[in-house]
């Protein structure tokens, strides 16, 4: 037998440690760069390296909405809206509410519109959002405004934004005295309206908004030709809103373009809380006068519909319009004749329009003569108060304010129940 060699047994050994280091050093890099140390543990080896972090810090949310100035750190997180309002009684308009933006859309621009308007209002200093390309896109809070109606400003008085307007269409139909006095000094620009607006000064002023309002027909609507020349201009339908408070409520729709929601549902609460206290002291009178309104013109009596703006002010009012019972939310156009034949013996007539005394108006038609309204002095017109210039605030803010046309009229037609009410509008006609 032979014996074992232990030169053998070293010289295998050593084959074995050659192999081994000869694997470790193929693994290794070629060249002089160096690499970093391998985590000690398999909990390091699992942690990714530290990095210097480029996120922006988060951004504090605002308590209420910016209405100066703009973001200067935007936050897609942050809801840059936290003072929200809700539409509650107007039909005509809806607001939705997204971090740095709100969708404002006007459902019917003018009667019978078949496609709606909209606007998308994104918080100055904030991207624009995507997919709103056949909307009107503007930055707010805004901070110059031009009115085509009166039935705006009472709104931006208000707030406190009369500041910010810088034009209107005619001066002379403004009752505000701030607003005439803005005109005299200089502050304030006429456009006019309808196809003959002016172009050239609108372009001028570079407001960020043009409100007013449509029809739908080209020979009378300003818009159109404002849009084509590239002006941020704003539908505004608050005629067509039929409710008292729901036409009211349209100055939530001017607020929202200034972020000024806060403000305006504090004005409209109280409003409405006026409003509805005043509609419940009629609501069980026992006698309710009849009565008719407006005057004819060019022959033809415009009388409001059973179910309009006016009829549902006199119902809530105590009184028995007599036209009433009609469905209809729109106007009637009726001859003297079959208004006679319904109101020759009404109670009350209000609403005469440019009349300034019974003797007036009997001359305009020796036939007014003949209602018994006439006969027995219970003619009352909108016109308490209006200026030189020919302004009647009754078209300016009576729209804002519905609870005190209720008021003056609950004072004509049961004067008990607001012994110490004195008219805001209304006057008797002598």
């Amino acid at each position: 037998m032979k014996k074992f060699n232990p030169l053998i047994l070293l010289l295998l050994l050593a084959m074995l440690l050659l192999a081994a280091c000869g694997g470790t050093a193929s693994e290794a890099p070629a060249d002089n760069t160096t690499t970093a140390e391998e985590p000690s543990t398999a909990e390091e080896a699992t942690a990714e390296p530290e990095q210097e972090s480029t996120e922006e810090p988060m951004v504090e949310a605002p308590t209420s909405n910016l209405t100066d100035g703009c973001v200067e750190n935007y936050d897609e997180t942050v809801d840059y809206f936290p003072e929200k309002t809700a539409v509650s009684h107007a039909d005509g308009f809806i607001i939705e509410y997204f971090n740095n933006y709100k969708v404002v859309t006007v459902a019917a621009p003018w009667l019978g519109a078949e496609d709606s308007a909209t606007y998308v209002l994104v918080q100055c200093g904030t991207p624009n959002p995507p997919g709103y390309d056949d909307a009107v896109m503007l930055d707010v809070p805004i901070s110059s405004f031009v009115s085509m109606s009166t039935t705006y400003l009472p709104h931006l008085e208000q707030f406190g934004l009369l500041d910010s307007l810088v034009g209107v269409d005619f001066a002379s139909y403004a009752y505000n005295p701030t607003v005439q006095e803005k005109y005299a000094a200089g502050e304030l620009v006429e456009l006019g309206s309808g196809a003959t607006v002016d172009v050239e000064a609108a372009l001028a002023l570079e407001p960020h908004v043009i409100m007013t309002s449509a029809s739908g027909s080209a020979d009378f609507d300003t818009h159109p030709k404002l849009q084509e020349v590239g002006l941020t201009v704003v539908l505004n339908a608050d005629y067509l809103d039929v409710t008292p408070l729901g036409r009211a409520e349209w100055g939530k729709f001017i607020a929202v373009f200034y972020n000024e929601e806060a403000q305006a549902d504090t004005w409209f609460d109280e409003v409405a809380v006026e409003y509805e206290a005043l509609a419940a002291l009629t609501a069980n009178v026992e006698e309710r006068p009849s009565v008719f309104t407006n005057t004819p013109f060019e022959g033809t009596w415009y009388m409001p519909g059973g179910q309009s703006y006016t009829a549902l002010l006199l119902n809530n009012a105590g009184a028995n319009y007599l036209w009433g019972a009609d469905e209809s939310t729109s106007t009637l156009f009726l001859d003297f004749e079959s208004v006679f034949d319904q109101a020759a013996d009404g109670t009350y007539w209000i609403n005469l329009g440019f009349v300034s005394s019974l003797a007036d108006l009997e001359t305009t038609d020796a036939r007014f003569a003949d209602f018994a309204a006439f006969q027995n002095g219970t003619v009352y017109n909108y016109d308490l108060r209006t200026n030189e210039f020919g302004g009647n605030d009754f078209f300016e803010s009576a729209a804002a304010n519905p609870h005190w046309v209720l008021a003056d009229l609950i004072k004509i037609f049961h004067p008990e129940l607001l012994p110490d009410h004195e008219f805001v509008y209304y006057r008797l006609v002598e």
